[in-house]
């Protein structure tokens, strides 16, 4: 071979030495390659992997259980999950999602040049950084305006989430946060979502809320005036709310996405679920909505579902989700999680 080339070694298992590296490449001096080594951009590259099992369970370092040789077409890009790990994030909330699950759900939903996607639960804006990194417009809302800000004792950042859009270079991807109950939302009538990514508040570390009166009542705006300023208008105002169950919760997502979304796009979001009483259809459907993915994280006593649904045909009508007729494994979740579990009955329930 004359043509210029390169060699790439690396261990399954364990770390392989600068040292052992150079000792794999000239293993393959027997070969004819003749042309000159070039580090950066050569006609070919070759890669070398050495497997020694898996890494909590080693083989002796000095035999590798497979030797893996060939061409290399393509690769992945892992070095995302540094680039977007947590522990370097200038910004972080409680509910921060972890940079690897964050760059699966981007591509779960298909993030790509010239996409709009919408996180309605968006938090810290985890999601809106992976999707915008792959070249979608991001957008995204919240109930708690604090959380956008940076404010109310998050860890650290005062700027919140625009911090962390300065930092990886991406505040012109992302076109806006704003605030507002998803259940009275104002957006338009109609799809205009290429994709709906989001981590849905279950409770465990911020439970979920919608706008309300514990008398049943919608909160009407304030006529009350202080410094001259309406009371709905000042910077610190929180509008009443009341807790929003995590299985009414799914089913109004699904009926946003049903109505939101363009036919072809995505739905992807994390449902959590008691470990032992999970059960395939305790998943929510719509008739304009088709389960593509279903994958499990497990935590012990309970586990967090990663779902992903794509919009198969327009909505008609007032179709809605259609929910379970039993009690799901993720309905009173918080309520479940805190006391560890324990089985439902009728009178619990």
């Amino acid at each position: 071979m004359t043509c210029s080339f390169k060699f790439t070694v690396d261990g399954f298992g364990r770390s392989l030495s600068q040292e052992e590296k150079i000792s794999v490449i000239e293993s393959f001096s027997f070969m004819a390659f003749e042309g000159p080594i070039k580090m950066k951009n050569p006609d070919a590259e070759f890669f070398v992997c050495e497997e020694y099992g898996e890494p909590d369970n080693p083989l002796p370092k000095e035999t590798p259980k497979m030797i893996w040789f060939g061409r290399l077409l393509g690769q992945g890009s892992r070095d995302l999950i540094d680039k977007f790990d947590v522990k370097k994030r200038k910004y972080l909330g409680n509910t921060t999602m972890d940079a690897e699950l964050s760059l699966v759900m981007a591509n779960q939903a298909l993030a790509r040049n010239g996409a709009l996607v919408y996180d309605p639960f968006v938090g810290t804006g985890s999601f809106l950084l992976t999707c915008s990194h792959f070249g979608a417009y991001s957008m995204g809302s919240d109930i708690d305006g604090r959380q956008i800000r940076g404010t109310a004792g998050f860890r650290r950042g005062v700027d919140g989430i625009s911090a962390n859009l300065a930092q990886y270079g991406l505040a012109d991807r992302v076109l806006d946060t704003v605030v507002f109950d998803i259940c009275r939302n104002p957006w338009r009538d109609g799809p205009m979502f290429d994709a709906i990514v989001t981590d849905p508040p279950y409770g465990v570390r911020a439970g979920a809320k919608r706008l309300g009166r514990k008398n049943g009542t919608l909160p009407e705006l304030s006529l009350k005036v202080v410094d001259g300023v309406e009371n709905h208008r000042r910077s610190d105002y929180l509008p009443p709310t009341v807790p929003y169950e995590m299985s009414d919760v799914i089913g109004d997502l699904l009926g946003f996405a049903a109505e939101k979304l363009v036919v072809g796009g995505r739905l992807v979001y994390w449902l959590p679920t008691v470990a032992g009483e999970y059960d395939p259809k305790d998943l929510p459907v719509h008739p304009v909505l088709r389960v593509v993915a279903n994958s499990e994280q497990p935590f012990g006593g309970w586990s967090r579902r990663l779902v992903t649904m794509e919009k198969i045909a327009p909505l008609q009508g007032d179709a809605s989700a259609e929910l379970p007729e039993h009690a799901p494994a993720h309905r009173n979740f918080r309520d479940r999680y805190f006391s560890k579990f324990e089985a439902i009955t009728p009178e619990t329930e």
